[in-house]
């Protein structure tokens, strides 16, 4: 994260005015208003039930919806997951998430996608498309949270479509899904103890139940905490750089794994997997950008998805992984 960001982070916070954050994947680029600030028709925001919208601005979904996507091409996929494999091979990693960009076709606005979507963080930007800034998100992952001095942090990995018979046994006994799990829950312990005491894993692997367009799947997630100084709101934008880029979102180890995934992966996350999140009174939440469909200049869709990749994977179902997680947030 560049100390410029850094430094209008730290500087908000020990103002004490409430305020949110959106910073892309690469830390270079942020958009971050004091909520009083925030203009709806640039921004708006729900996390967990605090944001600028209220329900009753809702609109009534057509009768049809329409949501088209164009799968990435399975040898595509497949070249770009032998890179981050022979990388594994040789010892240079053991955990890497691969992300792709899907073209999508949907006769829903972004606004629309907002107003309807089922999500504990959604947030829609409407600035600059030549900057990626013109997207929206519906992510189900919490990256920290700050509540009485302590952080804690939620990753995220394993999925599974809910309707398979037995899914949350199968799920859990997966041992490719429970190595990449425990491997990202080391991580982030890891990380959080570059800025926090007392670092312990207070859940491990539990099952949240997602519901989409395409039905319900279910996702693990661990909690990991730690406890912050006294003065921890003077430094909190040196304390969100230290965790960054999300350890669920790039893998292990850190440094190494970003520079596999950039060349498997071949195009820029911009906001996507980046973080946003909302201060306020000593205590912060926020979500890792995940779930995200961003429009371009020319008014076209895109959704960006992805999953962990580690020595067991078998690439055809880290690609159906991927086209599974491609979906719109409606019950």
């Amino acid at each position: 994260m560049t100390q410029e960001i850094i430094d209008r982070i730290n500087l908000l916070a020990r103002e004490g005015d409430p305020f949110l954050f959106v910073i892309n994947y690469r830390g270079d680029d942020a958009y971050i208003r004091k909520l009083a600030d925030i203009d709806p028709r640039e921004c708006l925001y729900d996390f967990e039930g605090t944001g600028n919208v209220e329900e009753t601005t809702a609109r009534a979904l057509p009768s049809s919806v329409t949501w088209e996507v164009d799968a990435p091409q399975y040898d595509d996929y497949s070249r770009s997951l032998n890179i981050v494999n022979s990388n594994i091979i040789a010892g240079n990693s053991y955990l890497a998430n691969l992300t792709c960009k899907v073209p999508v076709r949907c006769n829903l606005s972004l606004h629309d996608i907002f107003l309807n979507a089922k999500g504990k963080y959604k947030l829609l930007l409407r600035g600059e498309k030549s900057r990626g800034r013109r997207f929206v998100c519906f992510s189900p992952e919490r990256f920290l949270k700050i509540h009485d001095d302590r952080i804690y942090s939620y990753p995220m990995k394993g999925t599974l479509d809910a309707s398979i018979p037995n899914a949350v046994d199968i799920l859990m006994a997966d041992r490719k899904e429970a190595a990449e799990h425990a491997t990202i829950v080391d991580l982030i312990r890891n990380d959080l103890s570059r800025v926090a005491t007392q670092v312990r894993v207070d859940r491990y692997r539990y099952i949240d139940v997602l519901h989409t367009n395409k039905g319900d799947i279910l996702q693990t997630s661990s909690e990991i905490s730690g406890q912050l100084p006294d003065n921890y709101s003077e430094h909190l934008g040196d304390i969100i750089a230290a965790q960054l880029p999300a350890g669920s979102i790039t893998g292990a180890p850190k440094r190494k794994t970003v520079e596999i995934i950039q060349e498997a992966e071949g195009y820029d996350r911009g906001f996507y997997t980046g973080v946003m999140g909302i201060y306020s009174e000593g205590n912060l939440n926020s979500a890792v950008m995940i779930r995200f469909v961003e429009q371009d200049a020319e008014g076209r869709l895109a959704f960006k998805a992805g999953g962990g990749i580690t020595a067991k994977s078998d690439c055809r179902k880290e690609y159906e992984e991927v086209i599974q997680k491609i979906y719109l947030p409606f019950e």
